[in-house]
């Protein structure tokens, strides 16, 4: 019986490796059943770390970021059949990785708003959660072009960060 424990994707919010300490309740809860991988997203963009007003960040991103942490993404060796979970700009990124590459068999999107520009789905189990609060949250008409189930839970563009929502999923995950 094999013991290879599946690979767990972590794509992080906008600002990366900074202000990380929520990832760590994920990576906590996740890190003896999955085998842990973790990216930080502004570098797969190669976004200058250095940079802290969240619009620039944001607008880096939109303006070629995205395509560029995709592309680099689908140079690292990751494997079928893997779990990928991406919070805001990150579950973006793990969409567009999805589509192109079809090594996905699990994407899990929180708070990724920018997905609703995108046109066509993945070709995995998809879990897509948004806070309550979250103004720019995909509208209920996208959903269904695409077919779509959104979870909505209590909260605004953060939620993901927050110990009880993590929890959240992570039991999830365990299912």
């Amino acid at each position: 019986m094999s013991t290879e424990r599946k690979k767990l994707i972590i794509l992080s919010d906008l600002w990366g490796s900074k202000n990380i300490d929520w990832v760590y309740n994920y990576v906590l809860e996740l890190r003896n059943k999955f085998e842990i991988i973790f990216y930080d997203v502004r570098e797969l963009a190669n976004i200058d770390s250095s940079i802290e007003e969240e619009e620039l960040i944001h607008n880096e991103f939109v303006n070629g970021g995205i395509d560029r942490a995709v592309e680099k993404l689908k140079l690292e060796e990751i494997s079928e059949n893997s779990i990928l979970l991406g919070f805001s700009v990150g579950g973006t990124i793990g969409w567009k990785y999805a589509v192109e590459t079809n090594l996905v068999s699990n994407l899990i999107c929180i708070s990724s708003t920018r997905l609703r520009y995108e046109k066509e789905k993945p070709d995995c189990k998809i879990d897509l959660y948004f806070g309550n609060n979250d103004t720019y949250a995909p509208e209920n008409s996208w959903f269904e072009e695409l077919g779509l189930n959104k979870i909505t839970l209590e909260g605004g563009h953060s939620i993901y960060k927050k110990e009880s929502f993590s929890k959240f999923i992570c039991f999830q995950l365990f299912q």
